[in-house]
């Protein structure tokens, strides 16, 4: 079975602690009992292997022995946190015949009348084998449903690695937030659940519980630099920083390096498709990266990523195969190349043409949080009728300031470190800058 080599570390750890929640420990013993306790519940319910059956939860002790319980007893599982609101249409996509929802200390399980009948679920009925399917973010329209062959996401766990006391930051639902959950159980290691996600929550969990390892993004990341929530904790238990999900400023990645010079900084790299690569960071204030490993291979073609991995996904259910002939799968990252090493601009998407020269929207954005008075920036194109597109900013400031003073302190900023196409036509004073409930970017 998938998890066995999972549940004999448990048993090897049974007095550790496997997860903290509300403050309060949870060891690999009590997991190994209600892995057991909810593998009767649903034999009582007739969900029997091989049927598709949704967790609507977020992370805590009960919905990961659930999760475990159903990828053991071979059903595909469809993790949906509480914060999606298209949860009925994602049943449909998915074709769920059973939901458990986690609402506190409350389960509660319903049968819905569907058949899973999708060519790539019956195809995992058929081998016996355990799915996840994982729903996109949306943010470029429909979420797309992707379906996983749950056994080769989890072989990449049997090799042990260190144990870290990690903070269980993204998503439920979030390929990183699998891989993050998984990472920790195999290694012995300790997942601390956060149920608030700003940065005064975050730090006092870090704090509280000497958290090694936060998994995050970097518009969370620009947060605690705005709000300056590390300065009212203790973080020195922090060995790693990890950001993925969308491009990192190098202005934030700076600043971040220089507060906690003895952290380590790592991007990361994974997509729903394709499960989470392994990389390594040229530094610690550098975003040149290598990304790849056993289970993977890469090339570059035109300026943009493409990933052929044994984890990939076996499709979508709601979209059309995204793999050419040979396995494929076009990322729509843009990248500049230095040898073996890749530093990622961002999604082709953002892009903003500017009379067809290109500007890429994190490369403004770090050099205007470079500004005095300026505390977070998201940038976007702005149709013009000339030009095509040109360059919009949407800022927060610390202190009130005219936009027109604004205006004129950010075309001398930007004057010497940016082309006069990349330099903002369009500037806008917000009171925020809306995030996705993945903590990204909204442009």
């Amino acid at each position: 079975m998938p998890v066995d080599f999972l549940l004999e570390r448990f048993r090897a750890s049974k007095d550790h602690p496997a997860v903290i929640w509300r403050d309060e420990a949870y060891a690999y013993g009590w997991l190994l009992e209600n892995i057991e306790a909810a593998a009767q519940v649903l034999a009582g319910q007739g969900v029997a292997p091989g049927t598709v059956v949704s967790l609507r939860s977020d992370f805590n002790p009960r919905s990961i022995a659930w999760l475990i319980a159903l990828v053991r007893n071979r059903n595909i599982v469809v993790p949906v946190s509480h914060a999606v609101r298209t949860f009925d249409l994602f049943c449909r996509i998915a074709e769920v015949e059973h939901v458990v929802e986690f609402q506190g200390d409350e389960i509660a399980h319903r049968k819905r009348q569907a058949r899973a009948a999708h060519p790539f679920l019956r195809a995992l009925v058929e081998k016996g084998r355990p799915g996840l399917v994982l729903f996109s973010s949306g943010s470029t329209g429909e979420s797309k449903a992707a379906v996983h062959d749950f056994v080769p996401l989890l072989q990449k766990f049997q090799v042990r690695k260190k144990t870290l006391r990690s903070i269980a930051f993204l998503l439920f639902d979030h390929i990183g937030g699998i891989n993050t959950l998984f990472y920790n159980l195999s290694n012995a290691g300790t997942l601390v659940v956060t149920e608030k996600r700003d940065p005064e929550s975050v730090c006092r969990l870090i704090e509280t519980h000497r958290i090694e390892l936060l998994p995050t993004s970097p518009s969370f990341l620009q947060m605690i630099l705005m709000t300056r929530a590390y300065e009212k904790r203790d973080l020195s238990s922090l060995k790693m920083i990890t950001y993925g999900t969308e491009a990192m400023p190098q202005h934030t990645l700076k600043r971040l390096h220089e507060l906690f010079p003895d952290v380590r900084l790592k991007q990361t790299y994974g997509l729903s498709e394709l499960g989470i690569l392994r990389s390594e960071s040229r530094a610690s204030d550098s975003l040149w990266i290598k990304v790849g490993g056993e289970d993977y291979e890469t090339r570059i073609v035109d300026g943009v990523l493409q990933v052929r991995a044994r984890t990939a996904m076996l499709g979508y259910l709601n979209a059309p195969c995204p793999f050419d002939e040979q396995g494929w799968f076009n990322t729509r990252d843009k990248v500049e190349v230095d040898g073996e090493w890749i530093r990622i601009l961002g999604r082709d998407t953002d892009i903003i043409n500017v009379g067809g020269q290109k500007v890429y929207p994190a490369e403004v954005e770090s050099v205007l949080l470079e500004m005095d008075n300026v505390r977070e920036v998201s940038v976007c194109g702005r149709p013009n009728p000339i030009m095509g597109s040109v360059v919009a900013a949407k800022v927060t400031l610390a202190a009130d300031e005219p936009l027109s003073s604004l205006k004129k302190r950010m075309r001398s900023h930007c004057k010497d470190r940016l082309e006069s196409f990349k330099i903002p036509a369009h500037v806008e004073i917000a009171e925020r800058i809306p995030v996705s409930d993945r903590f990204k970017k909204v442009r």
